[in-house]
């Protein structure tokens, strides 16, 4: 039986797809340069900023260690400035994350997490440190909301199980630390025995958090 997709055909069938990357999400702003001031100020790379006559003008940031970035300008959308709502910034410690954009002058709000999808707010980090729970909230001098989400470990088949990447040397000091912490209750069970082998041990733990597979003992 063949694919109702007209992406895909009977001959393909066990062909990986093509990599489609999101590359940049617009946000509509009517303040071109108290924008760029704004995103500038939290450290975003400014990778852009050209304009074509009276027109047309487009700036590009990219937030820390994303490899998608955000277009605002003139003649880029026609949406309602500010109306960019609930765009997700994933972080590995939102606390810290969260002092650091305050640090930059934005004015983030809170951590709260929920206890599962759809139930109410609640203050604070979530108890259990548990990946895609915690949360806090901040905008652009537009109104464009952001919302910071704290990832530690990806849910499976949220990421290529062949590739880890880690955004700064930030977030690769907490997997490091978060794999010697493992490490550590795997030497207890170990009658308390030196691993020579730590790296090995390290580097699984740290794939396979990554990917969301199931951690070694």
């Amino acid at each position: 039986m063949s694919s109702t997709n007209p992406a895909y055909s009977e001959g393909a069938v066990g062909t990986p797809p093509l990599a489609m990357k999101l590359e940049v999400v617009v946000i509509p702003v009517s303040d071109i340069e108290r924008a760029k001031r704004f995103y500038a100020g939290l450290g975003w790379r400014l990778d852009a900023d050209f304009a074509v006559g009276d027109t047309f003008r487009v700036v590009q940031f990219t937030p820390p260690g994303s490899p998608s970035s955000v277009h605002f300008g003139t003649g880029v959308t026609s949406a309602i400035p500010g109306s960019a709502q609930g765009l997700f910034l994933v972080v590995s410690d939102i606390e810290a994350a969260r002092t650091e954009l305050i640090n930059h002058g934005a004015d983030v709000g809170e951590i709260f997490h929920r206890a599962g999808p759809g139930l109410p707010v609640v203050n604070g980090r979530d108890p259990e440190r548990r990946s895609y729970f915690s949360y806090a909230a901040f905008s652009d001098p537009e109104g464009n909301s952001w919302l910071l989400q704290e990832v530690i470990a990806r849910l499976p088949g949220r990421v290529d199980p062949n590739e880890t990447t880690f955004s700064s040397s930030t977030e690769l000091a907490t997997a490091l630390r978060r794999a010697s912490e493992a490490h550590g209750e795997h030497e207890k069970r170990t009658a308390g025995q030196r691993d020579e082998n730590w790296p090995d041990w390290y580097a699984e733990y740290m794939v396979a958090e990554y990917a969301g597979k199931p951690l070694p003992l």
